[in-house]
């Protein structure tokens, strides 16, 4: 309002309701509209945001017609300081009371929920229908625009990497609405993954696994995420990949054998995938049934746990493993053992 001083609307934030009380009373009502608006329109609030900084947004999206009639309306409402940072599909010209009242109800939040474990082909379509563009959008950016979507330096240390971004579209809900544009989704995703990965050591634990570097640390994740049935078997299911990893196995001999890198790379994901003998010959770097090693990166967006485990694998010699039930899984140091086990899985079915 003209006359105001701007140096107390930085001291609203600080004193809430009741001292925008006082300043209400000797400065008049502040400019509103009225009733439940028309249309809609996406705001996305940042983290940490509070009154005035929600306000803003709102305003500047045509949402409530000032920043000072929001403020007064949120300190009006029991619930009005619980409004969090995310993405709200809201009207234009509402009064701040409708405003709050909406931002308040679960139907103006637009959050997508990733599951974990999916592959980065799962999350481009969510995304695209929840944005509601074309089929495949979202695809065709990510692999046009990865480079700057804010991965780390160590994302993309292998020329055969069928998708940069796999792996780093960590499993979390984000607020994604129709209006937002797919990169700014997607950077959001990234720099959450960016979080979780420097939370949990990637970088740092990658030497003394025997890695060599963070990307297959991750890249460890993924197969135990796709291998492992059970996450009360995660910390197992890791130990038989760095097991098979080790110059010195003469088990598989440095061959990892999962099915789900076979599947990874046909884009399917089948209990079936043919014969030993005929999955050895398909070309391909993902194929652990031909290549020895890792795959080239992840094959997933791994959870924490699968993190966790591939970070803190059980001590053990295993090289093998088979679920014989719903919630258990036979793990093996020989391939005679593990056929015993696989004895056990087929008189169960």
């Amino acid at each position: 309002m003209p006359g105001r001083d701007p140096r107390l609307r930085g001291r609203l934030g600080g004193v809430g309701y009741f001292g925008y009380q006082f300043y209400q009373d000797r400065f008049g009502t502040a400019p509103d509209y009225s009733g439940d608006g028309s249309g809609s329109v996406t705001v996305d609030i940042p983290e940490q945001s509070l009154g005035y900084a929600i306000g803003q947004k709102l305003k500047e999206a045509g949402v409530v017609k000032s920043v000072d009639a929001f403020v007064s309306a949120q300190g009006q409402h029991p619930q009005g300081k619980t409004i969090q940072a995310g993405a709200y599909v809201l009207k234009k010209h509402m009064s701040a009371a409708s405003a709050v009242e909406l931002m308040l109800s679960p139907k103006s939040r637009a959050n997508l929920i990733i599951p974990e474990g999916r592959r980065n082909a799962y999350v481009y379509k969510k995304i695209d229908e929840r944005l509601k563009v074309s089929p495949g959008t979202t695809e065709k950016i990510a692999k046009k625009e990865w480079k700057t979507l804010g991965l780390p330096e160590w994302a993309n240390t292998n020329k055969d990497i069928k998708d940069p971004l796999e792996g780093f579209l960590f499993p979390s809900s984000y607020p994604v609405a129709p209006g937002q544009k797919p990169e700014d989704v997607l950077k959001k995703m990234v720099a959450h993954a960016n979080k979780k990965y420097e939370e949990l050591g990637l970088a740092s634990k990658a030497a003394e696994l025997n890695l060599q570097n963070p990307l297959e640390v991750l890249t460890v994740a993924s197969l135990v995420q796709a291998e492992g049935k059970h996450k009360h078997d995660f910390d197992k299911v890791a130990t038989v990949v760095y097991n098979r990893l080790k110059p010195n196995n003469t088990e598989t001999y440095g061959l990892l054998d999962f099915d789900s890198t076979v599947n990874y790379l046909r884009g399917e994901s089948k209990l079936a995938i043919g014969s030993v003998d005929d999955l050895r010959k398909i070309k391909d770097p993902y194929n652990t049934y031909k290549v020895k090693g890792l795959p080239p990166g992840p094959i997933s967006n791994p959870g924490e746990v699968a993190l966790n485990s591939a970070l803190h694998p059980a001590k053990g010699d295993w090289y093998y493993f088979v679920s014989v039930s719903e919630d258990k899984t036979l793990f093996a140091e020989t391939n005679e053992e593990q056929n015993r086990n696989r004895e056990k899985y087929l008189k169960g079915q």
